[in-house]
C-alpha cells in the first residue's frame, strides 16, 4: 500500500485522516510514526454479504478493522448447527492477537469493507505501543459486558422482548457515528429474518409476528421489508424488559 502523506496533518497517512478506527477504533491509540508503520502493511478491501472471512480452527494470518457494515460471528456444532453469536460494526477490530487459531466463525453479514493488516505486524506493534494493547483489550472488556447482556436476553426475556432488544442494540451499533442521545434512528437490518430467529433462538414465524406487532403499535416502520424506522427510542427501548 502507497502511503500519502499530509503536510497539515504531522505524518498522518491521507487514508486514515478521516478513518473511523484512527478517531474511535483501535488505531486511535496510535501516534502518527506508528499509524504510518501499520499503513506500510495494511490493505483495503470489500467483502460481499455471506462471504467467510475466517472458520473455526482456522489459522489466524492476519487481523482487520471493520471500516463499515456488519461482521456475524458464529459457532457450529458437530451436527452442522449454527448459533450466532455476536455482531461486529465499524469501527471494531476483528480477531483475537496471540490466538494461533481462530475460536469462532466469521462472515460478512452485509457489504463489509475492513482494513486488514498482517499477525506479526499487529503484534509487533502492540509491544511497540501499549496503549494499543491497551484499547485492545478495552474493546474485549465491552463484548465481554455486551455478551453477558445477550445472556440474559436470551436466558430470561419474551419474545417481544427479544425483538424489540435486537432492533435497539441494531439501531445502536450500526452507525456509531450517530449521537447516542438521538431520539430517532433509521437503519437497514443486517440480518435476515431466518438469522435474527437464530440469534434471538426463536422460531421464524415469532420473529416476524413480533415485526408485525411492533409495527402495528407504530414501534417501528419497515420499508422493503428490511429498511427500519424507529421514531422513538425511549418507546421501543420500554419493549425490552428494562
Amino acid at each position: 500500500m502507497t502511503v500519502q502523506q499530509d503536510i497539515h496533518s504531522s505524518g498522518i497517512p491521507v487514508l486514515c485522516l478521516s478513518c473511523e478506527a484512527r478517531h474511535r477504533g483501535a488505531c486511535g491509540a496510535l501516534d502518527p510514526d506508528h499509524l504510518v508503520g501499520m499503513a506500510k502493511t495494511s490493505w483495503r478491501h470489500k467483502i460481499e454479504p455471506g462471504v467467510k472471512l475466517i472458520g473455526d480452527a482456522e489459522a489466524v494470518d492476519s487481523y482487520s478493522n471493520v471500516l463499515s457494515g456488519v461482521v456475524k460471528l458464529t459457532k457450529s456444532l458437530s451436527d452442522g448447527r449454527q448459533q450466532i453469536v455476536g455482531l461486529q460494526y465499524a469501527p471494531d477490530f476483528l480477531g483475537r492477537p496471540f490466538k494461533v487459531e481462530s475460536r469462532i466463525n466469521a462472515e460478512a453479514a452485509t457489504s463489509v469493507s475492513l482494513c486488514s493488516f498482517p499477525k506479526a505486524a499487529v503484534e509487533r506493534m502492540m509491544k511497540e505501543s501499549p496503549e494499543l494493547e491497551h484499547r485492545l483489550f478495552k474493546q474485549t472488556l465491552i463484548e465481554l459486558d455486551a455478551a453477558r447482556e445477550w445472556m440474559v436476553t436470551l436466558g430470561r426475556k419474551t419474545a417481544p422482548e427479544k425483538v424489540a432488544s435486537f432492533l435497539l442494540t441494531i439501531a445502536r451499533n450500526i452507525d456509531r457515528t450517530v449521537d447516542p442521545a438521538a431520539t430517532s434512528a433509521r437503519f437497514d437490518l443486517p440480518l435476515t429474518r431466518v438469522d435474527i430467529a437464530d440469534f434471538l433462538a426463536l422460531r421464524f414465524e415469532t420473529v416476524s409476528r413480533q415485526l408485525t406487532r411492533l409495527r402495528a403499535d407504530g414501534i417501528i416502520r419497515i420499508e422493503n421489508n428490511r429498511h427500519v424506522t424507529v421514531d422513538n427510542m425511549s418507546r421501543l427501548e420500554q419493549r425490552c424488559g428494562g
